[in-house]
């Protein structure tokens, strides 16, 4: 009898087992790493319109937020899914060099031109970003620079350069690298009264002003343009192709658009939908 009830017990566990070893596994919640700009991260974007994504596809969202550059590294590591920058030069040369697949443009901006109302250089008013640049580096105004390989950083050494001015020569003086973010960066601007470029989202979310206001704006080569890719699956092939291309073609999509151009700050619309379906 012992025997007998030893194998019943046996045969019933056995089958048991098999029984939840045929049962699904419990689903990991789906996710992707998105490497993208302090922009973004710090104007309130991403916390308005991820929210919008999530709900609609069960997909979280984990934004790294760097400048272009590290952004762009990140996804050469294979640490992202996706990569969502602004540097239109460095982005089509992550795609040529296998990096990257598929970039679709998103959104833009633009990029303003910062400074203390006392205005040493004096540039208030000049829709001349160049000529502007070329001011400050006579006056030796104080001026800070991001100088972290950021888009707004590769940016703002395009335009020195067309003001035919070096600023590294200023380096120690009157021109100051962070090696940080937009927001700390116009926290440092706005501590020493200098100028600064960043990005008119960034600055319209900024709230330690203190003297600064925008000097110059409107010049056509201050346009900010931001596109989205997926980290090349050839090159990492743990990158979630299904995930991050649900969030790509969210975001390109009327309701992505839509959700990007409802931010606004202070009644002001921060970026301005620009995919091209």
């Amino acid at each position: 009898m012992a025997t007998h009830r030893r194998r019943l017990i046996g045969t019933v566990f056995a089958a048991a087992l098999a029984a939840l070893a045929s049962l699904p596994a419990f689903a990991q919640p789906k996710s992707i790493v998105v490497a993208s700009t302090t922009s973004t991260e710090q104007s309130g974007l991403f916390g308005h319109i991820l929210p919008t994504f999530t709900k609609k596809t069960g997909i979280q969202v984990k934004v790294v937020a760097l400048g272009t550059g590290q952004a762009l590294d990140v996804g050469r590591r294979g640490d992202a899914d996706v990569v969502f920058v602004h540097d239109r030069v460095a982005e089509d040369k992550f795609v040529a060099d296998g990096w990257g697949i598929g970039r679709r443009d998103v959104m833009y901006n633009d990029f303003v031109l910062i400074g203390p109302k006392a205005d040493p250089a004096k540039v208030a008013g000049t829709k001349d970003v160049a000529a502007a640049l070329k001011r400050i580096a006579e006056a030796k105004a104080p001026f800070v620079s991001r100088g972290d390989k950021s888009g707004t950083h590769a940016a703002e050494l395009r335009y020195f350069k067309l003001a035919g001015a070096d600023p590294l020569q200023g380096k120690g003086s009157w021109y100051r690298e962070t090696g940080s973010g937009m927001g700390p960066a116009l926290n440092t601007a706005s501590s020493m009264n200098a100028y600064i470029l960043a990005d008119r989202g960034t600055w319209l979310a900024f709230k330690n002003r203190g003297e600064l206001g925008i000097v110059v704006e409107g010049d056509k080569r201050l346009f900010n343009p931001y596109g989205v890719m997926l980290v090349n699956p050839a090159r990492h092939p743990h990158v979630k192709v299904s995930e991050g291309s649900a969030f790509i073609e969210w975001i390109v999509s009327k309701e992505g658009q839509d959700a990007i151009a409802s931010y606004k700050v202070g009644g002001e619309q921060l970026f301005f939908a620009d995919a091209h379906n």
